[in-house]
């Protein structure tokens, strides 16, 4: 089972700070340090993967660029950065809404400390907010993995951090990218965003926590954390990027959702789609 994570089910500074460092992915094979000696070594290459479909609304965007902005900077967020074996990690942001709507914000950047964290705070700061039609999940994991081949860094772990407020309803269905990238050894964390009640007008459903976990999380030491709370979005996102730069998740065996039995159907999001707009 994957590891699941509400807000008010972790205390932050106690993992952060404490307990043993697990959920890191076993180092590349010799071939792949061959072919990797010029890159840099960092402790995670981390892919953030945001939604903004027109289901958020404007304020919602709003506090979630905030929230990563604030999360990069905060002391929680450095302390595990310190803490790593190289004390580095690297960062591109990118967001998304439909399978062919992904628009790169911030490109790859190394941080290791207070100041690079500044500027890659700024840097999404700084840049408009934007919207876009449909909820494309499976899109978002497609345009992430070739970019892990594509930076000048090599880290211990590869992640793809996915925030999003419905179920995938566009492009092909979320499994087959999920597998895929989970084959390359790459980790998809999630954030399920719950904070409005679902409506007959969208595709949102009342369990997305449970259809993260079960059809868009994966790989060692994956975990989800939910926001349920408007007040506790910016909380959620900083507990999120802790946890993933600090690696404190158990490891456990990735288990292909073929082989298990989903809670919710991992096309749900297509279903409802098909139902109400017949396309």
């Amino acid at each position: 089972m994957r590891w699941y994570l509400s807000i008010g089910a972790v205390l932050v500074a106690g993992l952060m700070m404490g307990g043993h460092v697990a959920g890191i992915a076993a180092p590349a094979q010799k071939s792949q340090l061959a072919d990797n000696e010029d890159k840099v070594l960092v402790d995670v290459e981390l892919v953030i993967a945001v939604d903004v479909s027109y289901s958020m609304d404007l304020d919602e965007l709003a506090v979630q660029r905030e929230g990563y902005a604030q999360a990069i900077v905060s002391k929680e967020f450095l302390q595990a950065l310190k803490n790593g074996p190289n004390s580095k990690v690297a960062v591109t942001y990118f967001e998304w809404s439909a399978s062919g709507d992904q628009k790169i914000i911030i490109p790859w950047r190394l941080v290791d400390g207070p100041e690079t964290a500044d500027a890659v705070a700024n840097e999404i700061m700084k840049t408009p907010v934007r919207r876009g039609s449909r909820t494309s999940i499976s899109g978002a994991i497609n345009f992430a993995m070739p970019l892990f081949e594509e930076n000048p860094y090599r880290g211990l772990r590869r992640v793809i951090d996915i925030s999003g407020d419905g179920p995938n309803n566009s492009g092909e269905p979320v499994t087959g990218p999920r597998e895929a990238a989970l084959a390359k050894g790459i980790i998809i964390n999630g954030l399920p965003i719950m904070v409005k009640e679902p409506s007959f007008s969208s595709t949102d459903i009342d369990n997305l926590d449970v259809y993260y976990e079960d059809c868009v999380i994966g790989g060692p030491g994956s975990f989800a954390v939910s926001i349920k709370d408007r007040d506790k979005f910016k909380e959620a996102i900083r507990t999120k990027l802790v946890l993933e730069i600090a690696g404190r998740t158990p490891e456990r065996p990735t288990v292909p959702v073929a082989q298990q039995e989903p809670r919710v159907p991992c096309t749900i999001g297509e279903k409802l789609w098909q139902e109400r707009w017949g396309r």
